[in-house]
């Protein structure tokens, strides 16, 4: 996406961007400057009991800052759902994002004088807010190109099957994360190990596009992106 002139905006839960950063400086130096993010993550502690979140957690309410306001120290690119067609918000990746929810969300349930509290209502309000994230990015007003990476959650069905969904906060709101898209692609591993992004739909994994019948089933990792928007601005 870089390399065919886009900016990415990348709200990097999952600290993970190393490898963009040495392809595209590998590829075109120059193009660096397009890539803009913002890694977000919550400090953690070792405990007896586990590591913990060290203090306040913040990611998650300073992503949604982000997305009302992209600043922070000297950086002011204002809203980014004015944007335009040529910038890409990237939420990377989802999966992290919920566990941020989560980590605000649960010190904020009402407890009882012995600390107990009730997990599913930090189920409820986490899986609410990344609802909310959500409904937002798709929404109308929502005037940039939008890319939500998550993990694959596979679900046992009601009707006895199992289906992968993206996986979020709990088991409940998986199923509904794809409504909320017009398209839907997957990275996997095909013929001979390499990666390959599938725009067809699999027996596990329903995958979606509007333009299905020109879009090609499958599409190379290296430049694969790139056609999948060219096809559907087309």
């Amino acid at each position: 996406m870089v390399l065919a002139g886009y900016k990415l905006r990348v709200l990097d839960f999952d600290n993970g961007l190393d490898a963009l950063a040495a392809m595209v400086r590998n590829a075109d130096p120059k193009k660096l400057d397009n890539v803009e993010f913002r890694t977000l993550r919550d400090k953690y502690t070792a405990t007896p009991m586990g590591p913990v979140v060290s203090g306040t957690a913040t990611a998650f309410i300073e992503g949604l800052k982000m997305l009302d306001r992209w600043k922070y120290g000297n950086v002011d690119l204002g809203v980014p759902a004015e944007w335009g067609p040529e910038v890409i918000v990237v939420i990377d990746s989802l999966t992290f994002m919920s566990d941020a929810a989560w980590n605000f969300r649960e010190p904020l349930v009402p407890k009882s004088k012995d600390g107990k509290y009730d997990v599913r209502a930090v189920y409820k309000d986490a899986q609410d807010a990344i609802s909310g994230v959500l409904a937002l990015l798709t929404s109308e007003s929502f005037r940039t190109n939008v890319i939500v990476i998550s993990h694959v959650r596979y679900v046992d069905n009601p009707d006895g099957t199992k289906k992968g969904y993206p996986t979020a906060v709990g088991a409940a709101l998986s199923p509904e994360i794809p409504r909320y898209f017009n398209s839907v692609a997957l990275t996997q591993t095909g013929p001979g190990g390499k990666r390959q992004i599938q725009t067809a739909a699999t027996a596990m994994i329903d995958l979606a596009n509007p333009v299905s019948f020109k879009m090609l089933p499958t599409l190379p990792i290296e430049t694969g992106l790139a056609t999948f928007f060219t096809t559907l601005r087309s």
